[in-house]
């Protein structure tokens, strides 16, 4: 049985949250509440305080738990004391008690996926944005066959192969049967290559997107922009072969070229919810959520038999204390190649 009270990070004002006292979420009908073990962190958690923050909301995205309660409109065959890793919506503009920086959350209970045995908790809190994230870039914007339904046979460029969307991306895009190029710092070529990337370029090259189009042969047509600001859309609509082709983006971003389609996802959209996002308003989408259930069954599956492996974390220290730390180093640029994680039990 949960306790009355926990400690989460709460939304002050814009570029404010505090470690305060609050009430344990009230269990919604087809929500999970998750004792919480460990969380990891994002550029959107930040983002969110910095510029979107509500007073009393909670934040945070990506966690790892042990379900304590179960709603009893979930039709997902969760049991108390399964191990679970999800994402919820932090800083939520339609309910303050969303957000996993908190000893306990409330997590959408047909979503999400089981953690196997041989995955450790601080591993399986880095999953959640990505591969929702990937889910709907990959294969409901990109329209790729979905790994054991078919192989895409076509190459796919990777735009920041090293963050943790883009690692996630190029194990997906592989087990699509697509010939996945990277783009990332020359540091981090290795570690893309590693993943099964068949070639790797560094963004900051001026002749990036000219590179890629030659080692192409002209035939690029689906890029995946795990960055989606600053030149990144410019290289990768010039990277596209002159047949055209599709850009999907993570942020909304605009190139030039006409005969480049742009697709914007945007993961929380997938817990089938409406909410507002700063001066957009998104309608739930039914269609999102559907997907994210069958998606999610599918990677569970994909994690379980190792065909997906985590982006790599590194754990800092001081549990809910900590995350202020490391969200100032995701302000600062500082965090490249690794994912944040912070242990919470």
């Amino acid at each position: 049985m949960a306790p009355d009270k926990m400690k989460a990070i709460k939304a002050v004002e814009n570029g404010k949250a505090e470690l305060q006292e609050v009430p344990v979420p009230k269990l919604k009908d087809d929500y999970v509440l998750v004792k919480v073990k460990a969380v990891a962190l994002n550029p959107t958690d930040w983002k969110h305080i910095d510029k979107l923050a509500i007073l009393g909301h909670t934040v945070g995205c990506d966690f790892a738990g042990v379900v304590e309660e179960i709603g009893p409109k979930v039709k997902k065959d969760w049991k108390k004391g399964d191990r679970i890793a999800g994402f919820t919506h932090g800083v939520n503009s339609a309910d303050a008690d969303d957000g996993c920086f908190a000893e306990y959350c409330q997590a959408k209970g047909d979503l999400w996926t089981k953690i196997p045995d041989n995955v450790s908790d601080e591993d399986a809190s880095t999953l959640g944005v990505g591969v929702s994230t990937v889910g709907q870039g990959l294969y409901q914007s990109l329209g790729l066959p979905l790994p054991g339904s078919g192989k895409a046979n076509v190459p796919i460029l990777i735009y920041g192969g090293s963050t943790a969307t883009g690692s996630l991306a190029i194990q997906y895009a592989l087990l699509s049967g697509c010939d996945v190029i990277a783009t990332c710092s020359e540091r981090n070529f290795p570690f893309v290559k590693s993943l099964g990337a068949s070639a790797a370029f560094d963004y900051k090259d001026p002749d990036c997107a000219k590179k890629i189009r030659e080692h192409t042969k002209d035939q690029l047509a689906h890029v995946f922009d795990c960055i989606s600001e600053g030149e990144s859309p410019k290289i990768c609509s010039e990277a596209i072969g002159s047949k055209g082709g599709t850009v999907s983006y993570l942020l909304p971003a605009k190139h030039d070229r006409t005969d480049v389609q742009n697709r914007h996802t945007l993961a929380y959209t997938m817990i089938g919810e409406g909410f507002k996002f700063g001066p957009m308003d998104f309608p739930d989408k039914p269609e999102d959520k559907e997907f994210g259930e069958k998606f999610w069954d599918i990677s569970g599956k994909l994690i379980t038999s190792k065909q997906i492996s985590v982006h790599p974390p590194k754990v800092g220290k001081g549990g809910l204390e900590g995350v202020f730390d490391g969200l100032q180093q995701l302000r600062e640029g500082k965090v490249s190649g690794v994912k944040l994680v912070y242990r919470v039990a």
